[in-house]
């Protein structure tokens, strides 16, 4: 009987011991890229990795994310209603104004702005005229008697040296635009990045 023993806890035991070299534990890590708030998935490592190898892992670069998936989104959402018609209150393809269409774009995206241009100048970060990106709002005073923001644009591209935007104007409509035009060189006031 002793024996019998002796020969079934030797067996457990090499059952054991072969199972945890030959058997690797993989532990696969999900981090949250803070641009776009999408999950990157960092390579599986096996256990027992040592940490100089840890070191040389690098993330695949296909697998992240570009920051700008949801801008560009945005944006082309938005290009869609190029030459429609200016209306006061609009944000429908039969009319819209400066804010209806930058309140469309993004809530078609499940970003929430607030419905006029001078509360969307309250939201997301301030940054400097030469830092802008696409998918940016500009915002300007167009001489109005309150001398408050009235009017936003969001940046399409950056060409040239020109930071084009598309916006709604009272006389053409949804169009886009260089901030490198007179008027809308005098009538910008800040650069807001939302994304």
């Amino acid at each position: 009987m002793q024996k019998f023993l002796v020969i079934f806890f030797l067996s457990i035991s090499l059952i054991l011991a072969s199972c945890s070299t030959s058997k690797k534990t993989t532990y696969s890590k999900v981090i949250i890229d803070k641009r776009t708030h999408r999950d990157i998935h960092v390579p599986s490592i096996e256990h027992g990795t040592k940490r100089n190898e840890l070191r040389n892992t690098t993330l695949n670069p296909n697998s992240i994310p570009k920051m700008s998936d949801a801008k560009y989104d945005i944006i082309n959402y938005a290009k869609q209603f190029e030459g429609v018609k200016y209306k006061w209150g609009g944000t429908t393809p039969e009319g819209m104004d400066c804010s209806g269409l930058v309140f469309e774009s993004f809530r078609a995206h499940d970003i929430f702005l607030p419905r006029i241009s001078r509360d969307m100048a309250k939201r997301g970060e301030k940054i400097l005229l030469k830092e802008t990106l696409k998918g940016d709002l500009l915002f300007f005073k167009t001489q109005n008697r309150r001398n408050d923001i009235n009017h936003v644009g969001l940046v399409v591209a950056i060409e040239d040296n020109a930071i084009k935007f598309i916006h709604s104007t009272t006389q053409s409509g949804v169009i886009i635009s260089s901030l490198n035009e007179e008027y809308w060189k005098n009538a910008f006031t800040e650069v807001r990045r939302i994304l």
